[in-house]
């Protein structure tokens, strides 16, 4: 399998303080790897170098095996984001929002129809394409930015705690959307400190304090545990060590 992501010794400070020590982590193509952490860990600042919203002190980070750092291009153009807030036009209905982000891409006419057709097929939202968005509930907005990552049909598709502040059954709907694209071929990186939202087959990068603790398949790192006993007791145990 071809790795859509690498990183590599990756560090950033915020002054004095160590928000990311030494992380080193890569994601294949196909997989849904679950960045796993408690607030505060250093998952959104790991976006934040991913979307070159910040630069990394020490490190690289490859996306198709292309340095993001020495080719910025090709590798913004090679991942869908989601962030943790909504980035929406309320005003605008659902297909003039992935219309607006196709044109970003380059893509126009024809090709931009296309692939907007396909991404909203792809998140089931094909029959809301001409409801504007301010009339979507919570799970459809997010969904909508889902399928609005997709457009440009990218090789990783990021997403910092998309599930926050949506029910039950949204965060089990846009969980089961998104690994049905994984099984599509698409790898994901899905930051979160909800265990719910991880399968045994998922990849597990556990992210405490800064520093990756655990990597690996999440039936393989519980063992004969639940994964959230298995989380709590790493996450724990590593605040009380020296």
């Amino acid at each position: 399998m071809k790795t859509a992501l690498k990183l590599d010794h990756v560090s950033f400070d915020y002054g004095q303080k160590a928000a990311l020590k030494d992380v080193s982590f890569s994601v294949a193509d196909g997989t849904f790897c679950a960045l796993l952490g408690p607030n505060g860990a250093g998952k959104s600042t790991l976006f934040s170098l991913l979307s070159r919203l910040r630069i990394p002190a020490k490190g690289q980070i490859d996306i198709s095996g292309r340095s993001l750092l020495q080719d910025p291009m090709h590798g913004l153009a090679g991942m869908g984001i989601v962030f943790q807030q909504p980035t929406l036009d309320l005003d605008t209905t659902v297909r003039q929002n992935l219309i607006y982000f196709a044109g970003l891409h380059g893509l126009r006419g024809v090709d931009a129809h296309h692939s907007i057709t396909r991404a909203l097929t792809r998140m089931r939202m094909s029959e809301r394409a001409d409801e504007k968005v301010r009339l979507l509930n919570g799970g459809h907005r997010r969904r909508m930015e889902i399928a609005r990552a997709l457009v440009h049909n990218p090789r990783i598709l990021l997403l910092d705690e998309p599930t926050v502040g949506l029910d039950a059954q949204s965060r089990k709907d846009i969980t089961d959307h998104v690994h049905d694209l994984v099984a599509e071929g698409l790898a994901v990186l899905w930051a979160t400190h909800l265990v719910d939202e991880i399968g045994d087959h998922d990849q597990v990068v556990l992210l405490h304090e800064g520093r990756i603790i655990a990597d690996g398949p999440a039936q393989t790192l519980r063992g004969e545990d639940r994964l959230l006993d298995w989380y709590l007791h790493r996450t724990h145990a590593e605040n009380v060590m020296p």
